[in-house]
Protein backbone atom coordinates (compact mmCIF):
# COMPACT_ATOMS: atom_id res chain seq x y z
CA UNK A 1 0.00 0.00 0.00
CA UNK A 2 1.53 3.30 -1.11
CA UNK A 3 0.84 6.01 1.48
CA UNK A 4 3.04 8.67 -0.08
CA UNK A 5 2.09 12.15 1.17
CA UNK A 6 -0.88 10.82 3.16
CA UNK A 7 -1.17 12.18 6.70
CA UNK A 8 -1.87 9.70 9.48
CA UNK A 9 -2.70 10.61 13.09
CA UNK A 10 -2.08 7.77 15.55
CA UNK A 11 -3.19 7.82 19.19
CA UNK A 12 -1.30 5.78 21.75
CA UNK A 13 1.81 6.11 19.58
CA UNK A 14 4.36 5.94 22.38
CA UNK A 15 4.73 2.15 22.36
CA UNK A 16 3.31 -1.18 21.25
CA UNK A 17 0.86 -1.16 18.36
CA UNK A 18 0.92 2.63 18.03
CA UNK A 19 4.69 2.88 17.69
CA UNK A 20 4.81 -0.07 15.28
CA UNK A 21 2.05 1.53 13.20
CA UNK A 22 3.90 4.84 13.07
CA UNK A 23 6.99 3.14 11.70
CA UNK A 24 5.02 1.09 9.19
CA UNK A 25 3.01 4.04 7.85
CA UNK A 26 6.20 6.11 7.57
CA UNK A 27 7.89 3.27 5.67
CA UNK A 28 4.91 3.33 3.28
CA UNK A 29 5.52 7.02 2.62
CA UNK A 30 3.07 8.67 5.01
CA UNK A 31 3.59 11.62 7.28
CA UNK A 32 2.63 10.73 10.84
CA UNK A 33 1.31 12.69 13.81
CA UNK A 34 2.27 10.80 16.96
CA UNK A 35 -0.16 11.27 19.85
CA UNK A 36 0.19 10.10 23.45
CA UNK A 37 -0.07 11.43 26.98
CA UNK A 38 3.67 11.16 27.58
CA UNK A 39 5.81 13.43 25.45
CA UNK A 40 9.28 11.85 25.72
CA UNK A 41 8.58 8.56 23.92
CA UNK A 42 6.73 10.14 21.00
CA UNK A 43 9.40 12.83 20.70
CA UNK A 44 12.05 10.13 20.44
CA UNK A 45 10.01 8.24 17.86
CA UNK A 46 9.43 11.40 15.83
CA UNK A 47 13.18 11.98 15.87
CA UNK A 48 13.75 8.43 14.67
CA UNK A 49 11.32 8.84 11.76
CA UNK A 50 12.52 12.34 10.90
CA UNK A 51 11.27 15.88 11.45
CA UNK A 52 9.96 16.23 7.90
CA UNK A 53 7.83 13.11 8.23
CA UNK A 54 6.73 13.03 11.88
CA UNK A 55 5.45 15.36 14.58
CA UNK A 56 4.91 14.53 18.26
CA UNK A 57 1.75 15.93 19.87
CA UNK A 58 1.18 15.26 23.60
CA UNK A 59 -2.53 14.80 24.26
CA UNK A 60 -4.94 13.24 26.73
CA UNK A 61 -7.62 11.78 24.46
CA UNK A 62 -10.14 11.69 27.29
CA UNK A 63 -10.39 15.50 26.95
CA UNK A 64 -12.10 16.61 23.77
CA UNK A 65 -10.57 20.07 23.65
CA UNK A 66 -7.09 18.48 23.66
CA UNK A 67 -8.03 16.12 20.82
CA UNK A 68 -9.53 18.95 18.81
CA UNK A 69 -6.32 20.97 19.24
CA UNK A 70 -4.26 17.89 18.34
CA UNK A 71 -6.08 17.52 15.02
CA UNK A 72 -5.56 21.23 14.39
CA UNK A 73 -1.84 20.85 15.16
CA UNK A 74 -1.65 17.92 12.73
CA UNK A 75 -3.29 19.98 9.99
CA UNK A 76 -1.03 22.92 10.75
CA UNK A 77 2.04 20.69 10.45
CA UNK A 78 1.07 18.70 7.36
CA UNK A 79 -1.88 20.46 5.73
CA UNK A 80 -4.54 17.77 6.15
CA UNK A 81 -5.53 14.53 7.91
CA UNK A 82 -6.17 11.45 5.77
CA UNK A 83 -6.16 8.65 8.33
CA UNK A 84 -7.08 8.56 12.01
CA UNK A 85 -5.89 5.51 13.94
CA UNK A 86 -7.78 5.19 17.24
CA UNK A 87 -5.29 2.97 19.00
CA UNK A 88 -4.92 4.31 22.54
CA UNK A 89 -6.51 2.05 25.11
CA UNK A 90 -6.15 0.79 28.68
CA UNK A 91 -7.38 -2.20 30.68
CA UNK A 92 -6.23 -1.51 34.23
CA UNK A 93 -7.59 -1.82 36.84
CA UNK A 94 -8.78 -5.37 36.17
CA UNK A 95 -11.44 -6.22 38.74
CA UNK A 96 -14.81 -7.85 39.25
CA UNK A 97 -17.79 -5.51 39.04
CA UNK A 98 -18.74 -5.69 42.74
CA UNK A 99 -15.19 -4.65 43.67
CA UNK A 100 -14.48 -2.13 40.89
CA UNK A 101 -13.61 1.44 41.80
CA UNK A 102 -16.23 3.54 39.98
CA UNK A 103 -13.84 6.39 39.18
CA UNK A 104 -11.15 4.06 37.81
CA UNK A 105 -13.81 2.14 35.85
CA UNK A 106 -15.03 5.40 34.36
CA UNK A 107 -11.51 6.46 33.38
CA UNK A 108 -11.25 3.37 31.16
CA UNK A 109 -14.50 4.38 29.46
CA UNK A 110 -13.15 7.93 29.08
CA UNK A 111 -10.10 6.64 27.19
CA UNK A 112 -11.34 3.56 25.34
CA UNK A 113 -14.78 4.82 24.31
CA UNK A 114 -14.98 8.58 24.71
CA UNK A 115 -11.43 8.89 23.38
CA UNK A 116 -12.49 7.15 20.16
CA UNK A 117 -15.50 9.44 19.85
CA UNK A 118 -13.32 12.49 20.50
CA UNK A 119 -10.98 11.47 17.69
CA UNK A 120 -13.84 10.90 15.28
CA UNK A 121 -15.59 14.12 16.29
CA UNK A 122 -12.44 16.18 15.77
CA UNK A 123 -11.36 14.54 12.50
CA UNK A 124 -14.68 14.01 10.72
CA UNK A 125 -15.46 17.65 9.82
CA UNK A 126 -12.07 18.03 8.14
CA UNK A 127 -12.32 14.68 6.35
CA UNK A 128 -15.83 15.42 5.12
CA UNK A 129 -14.73 18.84 3.89
CA UNK A 130 -11.90 17.31 1.87
CA UNK A 131 -14.17 14.53 0.57
CA UNK A 132 -12.13 11.60 1.88
CA UNK A 133 -10.72 10.02 4.99
CA UNK A 134 -10.15 6.71 6.74
CA UNK A 135 -10.90 6.07 10.41
CA UNK A 136 -9.36 2.91 11.84
CA UNK A 137 -10.14 1.80 15.38
CA UNK A 138 -8.41 -0.97 17.31
CA UNK A 139 -11.17 -3.27 18.45
CA UNK A 140 -11.20 -6.52 20.39
CA UNK A 141 -12.91 -9.85 20.67
CA UNK A 142 -14.00 -8.46 24.03
CA UNK A 143 -16.53 -6.36 22.12
CA UNK A 144 -18.50 -9.49 21.36
CA UNK A 145 -18.65 -11.36 24.66
CA UNK A 146 -18.02 -11.03 28.39
CA UNK A 147 -14.58 -11.69 29.84
CA UNK A 148 -14.25 -12.07 33.59
CA UNK A 149 -13.11 -8.88 35.38
CA UNK A 150 -13.08 -6.89 32.13
CA UNK A 151 -16.50 -5.21 32.36
CA UNK A 152 -15.01 -1.78 31.58
CA UNK A 153 -12.93 -3.09 28.68
CA UNK A 154 -15.69 -5.22 27.14
CA UNK A 155 -18.24 -2.40 27.40
CA UNK A 156 -15.85 0.19 25.95
CA UNK A 157 -14.79 -1.99 23.03
CA UNK A 158 -18.40 -2.87 22.21
CA UNK A 159 -19.21 0.83 22.20
CA UNK A 160 -16.20 1.66 20.05
CA UNK A 161 -17.30 -0.90 17.47
CA UNK A 162 -20.70 0.76 17.34
CA UNK A 163 -19.02 4.13 16.78
CA UNK A 164 -17.28 2.62 13.73
CA UNK A 165 -20.64 1.42 12.44
CA UNK A 166 -22.18 4.83 13.13
CA UNK A 167 -19.40 6.69 11.31
CA UNK A 168 -19.95 4.49 8.27
CA UNK A 169 -23.73 4.89 8.49
CA UNK A 170 -23.59 8.67 8.69
CA UNK A 171 -20.57 9.50 6.54
CA UNK A 172 -19.87 6.56 4.24
CA UNK A 173 -21.55 8.31 1.34
CA UNK A 174 -19.42 11.39 2.05
CA UNK A 175 -16.24 9.46 1.27
CA UNK A 176 -15.36 8.38 4.81
CA UNK A 177 -14.07 4.83 5.32
CA UNK A 178 -14.56 3.63 8.92
CA UNK A 179 -13.25 0.20 9.87
CA UNK A 180 -12.45 -1.68 13.08
CA UNK A 181 -9.56 -4.10 13.56
CA UNK A 182 -9.79 -6.95 16.05
CA UNK A 183 -6.17 -8.12 16.29
CA UNK A 184 -6.44 -10.90 18.85
CA UNK A 185 -3.87 -10.93 21.64
CA UNK A 186 -0.78 -8.85 20.89
CA UNK A 187 2.62 -8.91 22.59
CA UNK A 188 2.38 -5.50 24.29
CA UNK A 189 2.49 -4.06 27.80
CA UNK A 190 -1.27 -4.62 28.10
CA UNK A 191 -0.73 -8.37 27.91
CA UNK A 192 1.82 -8.13 30.73
CA UNK A 193 -0.83 -6.40 32.85
CA UNK A 194 -3.38 -9.07 31.95
CA UNK A 195 -0.86 -11.81 32.80
CA UNK A 196 -0.13 -10.22 36.17
CA UNK A 197 -3.84 -10.15 37.07
CA UNK A 198 -4.15 -13.95 36.88
CA UNK A 199 -7.92 -13.59 36.66
CA UNK A 200 -9.19 -15.25 33.48
CA UNK A 201 -8.03 -17.61 30.71
CA UNK A 202 -6.41 -14.79 28.76
CA UNK A 203 -4.01 -14.27 31.65
CA UNK A 204 -2.92 -17.90 31.33
CA UNK A 205 -1.64 -17.55 27.77
CA UNK A 206 2.08 -17.85 27.08
CA UNK A 207 3.92 -14.87 25.62
CA UNK A 208 4.51 -16.94 22.49
CA UNK A 209 0.74 -17.12 21.95
CA UNK A 210 0.57 -13.39 21.21
CA UNK A 211 1.16 -11.91 17.75
CA UNK A 212 3.77 -9.16 17.30
CA UNK A 213 2.54 -5.55 17.08
CA UNK A 214 4.17 -5.34 13.64
CA UNK A 215 1.44 -7.64 12.29
CA UNK A 216 -1.20 -5.22 13.53
CA UNK A 217 0.68 -2.32 11.95
CA UNK A 218 0.74 -4.13 8.61
CA UNK A 219 -3.00 -4.74 8.89
CA UNK A 220 -3.69 -1.05 9.54
CA UNK A 221 -1.78 0.01 6.43
CA UNK A 222 -3.60 -2.65 4.38
CA UNK A 223 -6.95 -1.39 5.67
CA UNK A 224 -6.26 2.00 4.07
CA UNK A 225 -6.47 0.44 0.61
CA UNK A 226 -9.38 -0.66 -1.58
CA UNK A 227 -8.78 -4.35 -0.85
CA UNK A 228 -10.34 -3.72 2.59
CA UNK A 229 -13.41 -1.85 1.32
CA UNK A 230 -15.64 -4.84 1.97
CA UNK A 231 -15.08 -4.21 5.70
CA UNK A 232 -16.27 -0.60 5.75
CA UNK A 233 -18.51 -0.17 8.76
CA UNK A 234 -17.43 -3.55 10.05
CA UNK A 235 -14.53 -5.39 11.63
CA UNK A 236 -11.41 -7.04 10.25
CA UNK A 237 -10.28 -10.01 12.37
CA UNK A 238 -6.57 -10.67 12.40
CA UNK A 239 -7.32 -14.10 13.83
CA UNK A 240 -8.62 -15.10 10.40
CA UNK A 241 -5.93 -16.99 8.45
CA UNK A 242 -7.40 -15.68 5.20
CA UNK A 243 -7.01 -12.08 6.37
CA UNK A 244 -3.46 -12.77 7.50
CA UNK A 245 -2.68 -14.15 4.06
CA UNK A 246 -4.16 -11.13 2.29
CA UNK A 247 -2.14 -8.79 4.50
CA UNK A 248 1.04 -10.83 4.09
CA UNK A 249 1.69 -11.82 7.71
CA UNK A 250 0.63 -15.47 7.55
Amino acid sequence: MDMTDKVVLITGASRGIGAAAARRFAEAGAKVALVARGSDAIADLAGEIGAERAVAIPCDISRFWEVEQTVQNCVTAFGRIDVLVNNAGVIEPISHMAEADPDAWGQVIDINLKGVFHGMRAALPRMVAQGSGTILTIGSGAAHGPVEAWSHYCASKAGALMLTRMADKEYGEAGIRALSLSPGTVATQMQREIKASGVNPVSELDWSDHIPPEWVAAALVWMCGPDADEYKGAEVSLRDPGIRSRIGVA
